[in-house]
Order: C-alpha cells, then structure tokens, then sequence
C-alpha cells in the first residue's frame, strides 16, 4: 500500500524557478518535472521540459524526452517527485486530461495558473496527489532549504 505524505516541502528557489518556466512558456502550457532521491519525497533537481503539443490548453511530454529523462533519474538513483505545468486560461486545478494522464502514484502534481496575467503578474501556486484518478489537494510548505 503507497503512503503519502499530505503535503509538499519545496524550496523558495525552485518554487520560483516553476514560476518563471510557466511565465515564459504563457502563452502556451509549461511543463517539467523536479526529480528527487529515491525514497526522499525531497524535490531537488529541476527539470524543465519541451511541451511537445506546444498549446495553452494542453500539455504533453515528448516521449523521447521523457525516456532520456527516466533513465537517467534511474542512474541518478532519483525519482520524479514533482510533475508540474501551468494552465494559461483557468485555475490551479487538474483538468479531467490532467487527471487521466497522472500515472505516477507518488509524485506531487502542481499547477501553476498563470490566467489573467499575460504571465507576468499573480499566479496561483498549487499541489495535488492523484491516485486512481482521485484529487486530493495539499498543502504546499516553501521552505529555504532541506
């Protein structure tokens, strides 16, 4: 049975870098992932990826991006422990493809909306587990380091 914590730790810095990929991707939907130690549940490493579908409605890893990507997490000895993209015209809150496509049980899943901003001004800032297509929002704790 997987156990999960109900809450992201994750640092001001990379907490900013999602940020600024989301605002610099807006128009269109930003994507990538933040690996981490296997078995930490400790985001570290940030890993921004190409939104192969290149739309501000949608958001999809290109798939040889994301072998290369597995792969060397599983030399590193890491796991994906963020997956994060950003919705360009609605809130922080998983879409019905969102939750269709969210296949890693253990991972946090955060949105950032960047709605009504042209990318520049507020943002939302979001996480969620999803599990056998169940939402749970969490709280998100920024922390200055681990």
């Amino acid at each position: 049975m997987l156990i999960l914590a109900d809450m992201l730790n994750i640092t001001q810095a990379l907490v900013d870098r999602i940020v600024e990929h989301a605002r610099k991707d807006h128009p269109d939907e930003a994507c990538g992932v933040v690996a981490g130690p296997a078995g930490t549940g400790r985001p570290e490493r940030f890993i921004p990826m190409l939104n192969a579908a290149r739309s501000p409605t949608f958001y999809e890893f290109d798939s040889g991006d994301l072998l290369k990507l597995y792969r060397e997490m599983d030399d590193r000895d890491e796991e994906p422990v963020v997956i994060y993209h950003s919705h360009t015209a609605t809130e922080a809150y998983p879409s019905r493809t969102d939750i269709s496509y969210a296949n890693e049980p253990g991972a946090h899943y955060v949105l950032v909306s960047t709605a009504d901003t042209d990318g520049l001004g507020d943002f939302q800032f979001r996480s969620y587990r999803i599990v056998d297509g169940v939402v749970t929002e969490e709280e998100v704790e920024v922390v200055e380091a681990y």
